[in-house]
């Protein structure tokens, strides 16, 4: 396992014999004491009792939790122990969230700098509701909340980025790749007047019927890509493409504030104990610390904070220009040349497209945005459900527990004892989950494990419930169905099970 030493300093740190020392994100976190660590480990311990619920599991975001609402409105609520202060910059940022920027030059000098190429024109867009994205409901639609990751394999002689160079440095070197020369490192199907589109995704599914004990039945959505209407000529044969639909914006400040030692303390990327569960640390180069951390964000955790995923989504997703991405062309590259050269919204008095305030408060708002209160968690059923997660393996990736960073600067996320049911590390999920596109450490079969809070309110939010990472999944159980790899002893597990202990399982999931 990698476990963190107290050093701060990256590059003088020692390497482990299973990876690099990585720094924790809270440089401001008050150091526990060994009383404090003690009672922490007593609490996020696995319970063995399933007769009634644990203590606080009502409330899976400790004191920030909100109120479960029963309207759509249910994740856009700010953490319930926020400030009058903190309530006010989180409604400012949350107009930022939802505002829809207009091409440059325009008179609303305040929401220019549109694309040039996008695929969205508000975060609230993509993040519908601040909860699940989903594929195009029509075969013509586009932009909305699914887009296609693209890269390339890196030439033979192409010098290493800032983490392929430390990551080779510390003997765990990634796969090399970049982002396709032309089309840049995501395929944006819009654009403003005047400049082409990169091109539109088609998607095709194949029915896969599966049998379950009880002679109950389910059906697989496997999903084909490919892109069609290409604006800057034919497509690499070795082009990688990975779908993403907009992941749930709720309680990711928490996630944040989670220790690196404690979720590096899960890792065992040599499958060390033989339990065939092997989670791995993504290792990502942080832009504003200048230094590589964990990475904690995005479906490969590529990201390792809510600043750095928010300004790469305002950069790629919409075309705006930050100070952590000051290209006001977005994604465009330099073989766009149109698309590089287009007036744009930068240079006025905010500097770039969203100044630093600005990207703040939309950080501010993507930190706070509650996670609601559980239901029924003394139901029987759910009791009994939950004994079924845990026998059949589901808690060995997805970590129930954690006690946050006690953190000066951030009270709302501060020492709170959370249930967001990942270990936030990379697994293996089998060929059937494969995108084959590599990203940074994570292999195209490794896929970040997925929070489970608020799964069971999806579809009173988003009106629909397609999950994964491209929303191939119309149910919970299918999403279960589709595990493989490392999760394939518990996906069998579901599969062979009684039906009322499949039907339990289902509802202690809706519960969350």
């Amino acid at each position: 396992m990698w476990r963190l030493l107290p050093s701060l300093l990256l590059c003088a740190a020692p390497v482990l014999a299973k990876g690099p020392v990585l720094s924790d994100l809270h440089l401001d976190a008050t150091a526990r004491t060994p009383a404090e660590t003690a009672r922490i480990d007593e609490v996020t311990a696995s319970t063995s009792d399933f007769s009634r619920a644990e203590p606080f599991e009502t409330n899976p975001a400790g004191a920030a939790t909100v109120r479960a609402r029963h309207d759509a409105d249910a994740f856009s609520l700010p953490s319930a122990n926020i400030s009058f202060e903190g309530e006010l910059d989180f409604k400012v940022g949350n107009g930022l969230f939802r505002k829809l920027w207009v091409s440059s030059p325009s008179s609303t000098l305040a929401s220019d700098g549109l694309g040039p190429l996008y695929n969205s024109r508000g975060c609230q867009n993509c993040h519908l509701k601040d909860g699940r994205g989903h594929p195009p409901d029509r075969d013509d639609e586009q932009g909305g909340s699914m887009f296609l990751r693209l890269s390339v394999p890196a030439n033979a002689n192409a010098p290493r980025t800032v983490i392929e160079d430390y990551l080779a440095g510390v003997g765990n070197p990634a796969v090399p790749t970049r982002p396709d020369p032309v089309y840049g490192g995501q395929l944006q199907d819009l654009a403003v007047a005047g400049i082409p589109a990169e091109g539109q995704m088609d998607i095709s599914y194949q029915e896969i019927p599966v049998t379950l004990s009880g002679g109950e039945t389910a059906s697989l959505r496997a999903p084909s890509y490919a892109i069609s209407n290409a604006g800057y000529g034919d497509m690499r044969d070795d082009l990688m493409i990975s779908p993403r639909v907009a992941p749930p914006m709720i309680g990711l400040g928490l996630l944040e504030a989670i220790p690196t030692a404690d979720i590096l303390a899960s890792a065992d990327p040599d499958d060390a104990d033989g339990d065939g569960i092997s989670g791995r640390a993504q290792i990502t180069w942080s832009a504003r610390h200048d230094q590589p951390m964990l990475g904690r964000f995005g479906w490969k955790a590529g990201m390792p904070t809510i600043e750095e995923q928010s300004a790469a989504a305002f950069s790629g997703d919409i075309g705006i220009s930050t100070p952590l991405h000051p290209s006001p062309a977005g994604d465009c590259t330099d073989a766009q040349t149109a698309c590089v050269n287009a007036p744009h919204g930068a240079g006025d008095i905010r500097g770039d497209e969203i100044d630093a305030e600005g990207l703040d408060l939309v950080t501010f708002y993507s930190r706070n945005l509650g996670v609601p209160a559980r239901r029924d968690v003394d139901d029987p059923q759910v009791l009994r459900g939950k004994q079924v997660f845990y026998e059949s393996g589901c808690v060995d990736c997805h970590r129930p527990k954690y006690v946050t960073a006690r953190l000066e600067a951030r009270p709302e996320q501060s020492f709170q004892l959370i249930w967001p049911y990942s270990d936030l590390l990379l697994h293996d999920m089998g060929e059937g989950l494969a995108d084959d596109r590599p990203e940074i450490l994570a292999t195209g079969r490794e896929w970040r494990t997925a929070p489970l809070w608020g799964l069971g309110m999806t579809e009173q939010v988003n009106g629909h419930t397609m999950l994964l990472h491209d929303g191939r999944a119309r149910s919970v159980l299918e999403a279960i169905l589709w595990h493989g790899g490392e999760a394939r002893a518990s996906r069998d597990a579901v599969v062979n099970m009684p039906p009322q202990n499949r039907a339990d399982l289902l509802r202690f999931l809706d519960s969350l």
